[in-house]
């Protein structure tokens, strides 16, 4: 086993893993920017190392720096949360050239599923189901004009490097396709270098369902059933629930088996997310996640495992802690993400915890970073929290979140704690009845966009 490992991070998930080291006998390392000296995450880890100004190109994003720390520190082996260098191949082979230990996939693995054409070709020759489309990059506007042509629309153009809904534009008839399929291009070349798009049939009413999956490197993988995503804004996942409301047991035995046995004969390591568009009991391969997800605890909730310990041991080369058949689904979680933004247009909102109170109780959870007096920066993502909850079934886990979020105490800044205060009021929400447009559709009606 590792004895020191560094967090690549900041936030809510370095603090996620620095408690699953510590439960391990592991010692950890913070990186932190000039911005973030007076973080949770700083505070408790067993060492700590500025390394870099506020700007998260010149020190979460910096690849010397990083390294430098491990270096300093003695760290064997660095764990990158979300974000950041959590999907960065190149940052992987750095590691695996300087002789430290990346607890996640190959920088192979990294690199296949980070392109999104590529990726739906591997998981198409896996046998994992995807969503009709183009074959490939579409190279030009003609191109584009005779496929849509003969597969009819609407259709969705997609960034081959996208992600977080960049580069990503819906052609609703023929009239449209020219100016989406342009935007898509010039949108994916400006965020991401690459102007290379694809095309797929756009789904009217999809689900947004992810299937969690654990591989050893060895050849062998789990699948951990699924959570449901569909309540989004602007392609942001806002609600996590597992199970989803909307699968049945033969559904989720069927595409969790395809999943695991696909991650397995590509030898994958640690956790990954397939996530796919589910419509009229059909699954649809979008792309997959190669780290580990915001709402990973849903999942740990249901089924008792620590994924993030997991995740340390098979880095270190151990074999899973658990097979297949230990895992059996126990009631139901729901997440929901705290963002410090202003309600109704979503602007960040940056500033001072006057007062926090973290809510509490039997099926509770709180990850987060926050404490009275912290403040929070304005230069990275406005993520300041995640509330969980679990439950018996559905119904409990809703009541649960409904009393929780009446708990909880975060005073100085605006967050986006009523919008899940109004969403409890919403019959769909109750019956599950929703699409991944239920909720911009909502937003319009209540809350003006």
């Amino acid at each position: 086993m590792f004895k020191k490992i560094l967090i690549a991070n900041r936030g809510e998930i370095a603090l996620r893993v620095i408690r699953a080291a510590r439960e391990m006998g592991v010692a950890t390392v913070a990186v932190h920017s000039t911005a973030d000296a007076d973080a949770m995450h700083v505070r408790m880890a067993d060492e700590s190392i500025c390394i870099g100004p506020a700007s998260s190109t010149d020190s979460y994003l910096s690849v010397p720096a990083i390294i430098s720390a491990c270096e300093i520190t003695g760290a064997e082996a660095i764990h990158p949360g979300y974000g950041f260098m959590s999907e960065n191949a190149s940052f992987v082979q750095a590691l695996e050239d300087h002789g430290i230990a990346f607890i996640g996939p190959t920088a192979e693995h990294i690199r296949i599923m980070g392109d999104k054409i590529t990726a739906k070709d591997t998981m198409k020759a896996l046998g994992v189901p995807c969503v009709p489309g183009s074959d490939g990059g579409v190279p030009d506007f003609e191109t584009a004009q005779a496929l849509c042509d003969d597969m009819g629309f609407p259709v969705i153009i997609k960034a081959t490097a996208g992600g977080g809904g960049r580069g990503m534009k819906l052609a609703k008839t023929a009239e449209e396709l020219e100016t989406a399929f342009r935007t898509a291009r010039a949108e994916g070349k400006a965020a991401f270098g690459n102007d290379e798009v694809y095309i797929e049939k756009y789904l009217g009413t999809p689900r947004h369902i992810e299937v969690q999956v654990f591989g050893d490197g060895k050849g062998r993988a789990v699948h951990l059933g699924e959570r449901d995503c569909s309540l989004q804004r602007r392609h942001q996942k806002v609600f996590e629930e597992a199970p989803g409301p909307s699968i049945t047991p033969e559904q989720r035995a069927e595409i969790g088996r395809t999943c695991a046995e696909a991650v397995a004969r590509i030898n994958y390591a640690g956790a990954g997310t397939i996530e796919f568009l589910y419509e009229n009991g059909e699954f649809f391969f979008i792309e997959m996640n190669t780290r580990l997800q915001v709402e990973h605890p849903v999942t740990e909730a249901i089924f008792g495992v620590d994924l993030v310990r997991e995740q340390i041991r098979v880095a270190a080369g151990y074999d899973m802690s658990f097979q297949q058949e230990d895992l059996q689904i126990n009631g139901h979680s729901i997440e929901v993400r705290l963002n410090a933004e202003k309600l109704p247009n979503f602007t960040p909102c940056p500033g001072t915890i006057t007062q926090y109170h973290a809510p509490g109780g039997l099926g509770v959870r709180m990850d987060s970073a926050l404490y009275d007096g912290y403040r929070i920066p304005p230069y990275y993502d406005s993520l300041i929290g995640k509330l969980i909850v679990h439950g018996r079934d559905r119904p409990e886990a809703l009541a649960r979140l409904h009393r929780a979020l009446g708990e909880l105490i975060i005073d100085g800044i605006d967050t986006t704690v009523p919008l899940f205060h109004a969403l409890l009021e919403e019959k769909d929400i109750h019956t599950g009845d929703y699409t991944i447009h239920w909720l911009e559709k909502w937003l319009e009606t209540n809350l003006g966009g």
